[in-house]
């Protein structure tokens, strides 16, 4: 019998677990391990509340997760209530699936004010996320900034966008939901170092934009590249350059002070502005007490590269959010590679029977689905590297193992059964038309999770 660990219950996880499945069947037993009581990772704080679609894939995960050699071990913080040590001397593999759950830093003065966020802290409080759910935004200025040409910066810059109708159906939780409906934001500039041609936004997400109800798109006309250069693009890029181009075509109503003035840059009948403002490279975030403006230096490219013009002009706003990548949380004992922000690794082997997979090995790149084969290739390896074991394994203990540790440690884990209450929980206590209203207190999931605990 092979033992493998999985460390994190994301997608790359569980479609790790998928591939161990495949390759060992009834020859593997694999626990999943997560510092938080729920499982599904980024699909449950990552993924934007009103992409249900994308959410739907949990499903699938949930399949494997009801497996009776697979088991989900939840609020378990490796580092914490077990060491990397313990794990690799209970399992036969121990794989890495932590994903990149940490802002990357701006490294600008000024980033430390107050009402300045991270993508990844702001996502996870619109999302539920417990570690954000007190972070209390503020969005009584008019005018909101987001650093970032990515998937991301468009989530953050949607989500403020829209209006209390366009959230129906969508998870948002209900703090979100009621601090956004009395938000006063009625400009969000969207800053890129660089150009149209540079942006790694997709088509789709950028066509959502010109759908809200209350927001309208805009880019200069002065920053497009001529046409012609747009035919050496993929296919997904042209989309996406055809709607930056008619969002600069769009009817739009600019007061004197041109792409630097102040909230009342507007469309027709619209409620807010989203602009696009590329060749922008953010210098310093300014404020005393809070944030109150940007400084912003104009670029021009350079060899691909964005470089600074010397020109520089101020927005003022009141909030500031960063969606300029994400860094994997560090675990004691695991090398880690600093400058890619994640586990030091060579194809998914870290050390002896350690390996990681996703983000944790790649960095932040790729979409859900990137993971899959992600998966299936650390689970080759790590079949490769058991080999000399044959099918009766190394005789390491596995799930008995841990269980005997817990028991002695008292680790209150939770199981996928157990995890089902707490979803049962959040569904019967959803708004109208939403999907769940999720729990954000860990105390009240382990509550729900083990009632005959609480009782006692």
């Amino acid at each position: 019998m092979r033992h493998i660990a999985i460390v994190g219950s994301g997608p790359a996880g569980y479609y790790t677990a998928e591939a161990a499945l495949k390759q060992w069947k009834d020859g593997v037993r694999v626990d999943i391990f997560d510092s938080s009581p729920v499982p599904f990772g980024l699909i449950r704080t990552g993924v934007a509340p009103d992409h249900q679609s994308i959410k739907s894939v949990a499903r699938r995960y949930e399949t494997t997760a009801l497996s009776k050699n697979v088991r989900f071990v939840g609020n378990v913080l490796v580092g914490r209530d077990i060491t990397i040590d313990e794990l690799r001397g209970l399992y036969d593999g121990v794989v890495l699936a932590t994903g990149a759950p940490n802002d990357r830093k701006l490294g600008l003065p000024g980033e430390d004010l107050p009402n300045v966020y991270g993508s990844a802290a702001f996502v996870g409080w619109y999302n539920g996320h417990p570690q954000f759910a007190e972070l209390h935004p503020d969005f009584s200025h008019d005018t909101a900034v987001i650093v970032g040409n990515g998937n991301v910066a468009l989530d953050v810059a949607r989500i403020l966008a829209k209006s209390g109708e366009e959230f129906e159906g969508s998870d948002i939780v209900a703090h979100a939901l009621a601090s956004l409906q009395a938000a006063r934001i009625r400009r969000i500039v969207i800053l890129g170092r660089r150009g149209p041609h540079q942006v790694t936004m997709t088509p789709k997400e950028l066509g959502e934009l010109a759908k809200l109800a209350r927001a309208c798109p805009r880019v200069d006309p002065a920053d497009l590249p001529p046409l012609a250069e747009d035919a050496g693009l993929d296919p997904g890029m042209r989309k996406t350059m055809g709607h930056l181009r008619s969002f600069a075509a769009a009817e739009t109503s600019a007061n004197d002070n041109g792409r630097d003035g102040a909230a009342e840059i507007a469309c027709p009948g619209r409620e807010i502005a989203i602009e696009f403002d590329f060749f922008a490279a953010p210098r310093a975030i300014l404020g005393t007490d809070r944030v109150e403006g940007v400084e912003i230096e104009r670029t021009r490219l350079a060899d691909g590269k964005a470089v600074g013009t010397g020109e520089t002009y101020h927005i003022p706003a009141g909030i500031v959010i960063a969606c300029i990548g994400y860094q994997t949380s560090r675990i004691p004992d695991v090398p880690y590679d600093e400058q890619g922000g994640r586990f030091a690794n060579v194809e998914g082997r870290i050390m002896s029977g350690l390996y990681c997979v996703g983000w944790a090995r790649r960095g932040p790149t790729g979409t859900i689905g990137t993971n899959r084969p992600d998966g299936f290739a650390i689970v080759e390896k790590i079949d490769a590297d058991l080999g000399a074991w044959g099918e009766a394994g190394s005789g390491k203990m596995g799930r008995s193992g841990f269980e005997a540790l817990a028991a002695q440690r008292g680790i209150d884990y939770v199981k996928f059964t157990e995890w089902q209450k707490i979803d049962e929980a959040e569904v019967a206590n959803a708004r109208a038309g939403a999907p769940r209203e999720k729990i954000v207190e860990v105390d009240r999931m382990i509550a729900k999770a083990h009632p005959s605990v609480q009782e006692s």
